[in-house]
């Protein structure tokens, strides 16, 4: 991976964690809130899209649409399922679970399907890395409570590291609990897995526009989701929701609506450049850029954990680009 591709991912795992922190002041409207950015970038890329067909720099297609649907797909699944799992199972078990086996998935699939052969200083700096993100997630008992924290308080909400969040109900740490955590996590980063490689398939063989692409996405999300919002039961609930989300969270919402495309944007850029075996696994540091700005604005503890995984990382992030 070269530097200049390193750089691409690091600064989308920057401004991947900086929406991630502003998602963090909306709560108990998650797919209200979903649909809400999704459908302001939506907005703010359609002009995009249509300048890109309209100027003749890029064509539509059949194909181009349906490979932006299936994108679509995938990601609303990653969403409602990040959701379920963090409503059913602890958060310090589903959250590392999904960041960790969605790469992992990712490297063994692009390795043995997809003939990528990275070297052996960039396989091992991989792995690393999923190494110190696995630090950084683990989330200790409270002592007598049995309950995992995050920064001392009762109710910890996860971060969705590429288009999603969700909340945490503080389950208890039993074995029942972490049987759980492990299956959703498992599920969420099997569908983390699924939009990584079918996007590096769609910008690398579909089409050589990964901003035409993403904006057709979008679009796609916004369209299935506002379509769900209306259909599916409890909608007058989360309509409510929304109208809620666009009078009271309206910095939040742009922060989201913007910063959430760019970084992803610049990750589908990567994936044209790199193995997507390796921009898989780094741009999962923005996991630590979010735990450590958690620690900066909201105080929560743990740091000397928090930093040991970030060592770790940053030697992984080493070998990658020495490899």
């Amino acid at each position: 991976m070269t530097p200049a591709v390193l750089g691409l991912v690091l600064f989308a795992s920057v401004a991947h964690a900086l929406w991630n922190i502003a998602a963090k002041s909306v709560s108990g409207k998650g797919y209200a809130f979903v649909l809400a950015y999704h459908g302001l970038s939506a907005i703010l890329l359609a002009p995009i899209a249509i300048w890109l067909l309209v100027s003749g720099t890029h064509a539509f297609s059949l194909g181009l649409l349906g490979a932006a649907a299936l994108s679509a797909v995938f990601h609303i699944a990653y969403s409602v399922s990040l959701q379920s799992g963090y409503d059913h199972a602890p958060l310090g078990v589903v959250y590392p679970t999904a960041r960790g086996v969605g790469p992992i998935i990712t490297i063994i699939v692009a390795v043995l399907f997809l003939g990528e052969r990275p070297t052996a200083p960039e396989t091992i700096g991989a792995f690393i890395v999923l190494a110190g993100i696995a630090v950084v997630t683990v989330h200790p008992r409270r002592v007598g409570g049995g309950r995992t924290t995050n920064g001392g308080h009762g109710k910890s909400r996860g971060h969705g590291m590429s288009r999603g969040h969700g909340m945490s109900r503080g389950h208890g740490m039993s074995s029942h609990g972490v049987g759980r955590g492990l299956a959703w996590g498992a599920l969420i980063g099997t569908f983390i897995a699924s939009y990584t490689l079918w996007d590096d398939f769609s910008v690398n063989h579909i089409t050589d526009s990964p901003l035409l692409y993403f904006a057709l996405s979008e679009i796609c999300v916004a369209t299935i989701m506002a379509v769900g919002i209306v259909t599916i039961p409890g909608g007058a609930g989360r309509r409510a929701d929304f109208t809620s989300i666009l009078s009271g969270h309206k910095r939040a919402l742009l922060t989201v609506a913007i910063l959430s495309p760019l970084a992803y944007l610049l990750v589908l850029y990567a994936m044209q450049q790199a193995p997507v075996s390796l921009v898989a696994p780094v741009r999962e540091t923005s996991i630590i850029v979010g735990t450590l700005l958690a620690w900066w604005f909201f105080g929560e503890k743990n740091i000397g954990m928090k930093l040991t995984g970030a060592v770790v990382v940053v030697a992984g992030i080493g070998l990658i680009a020495l490899g």
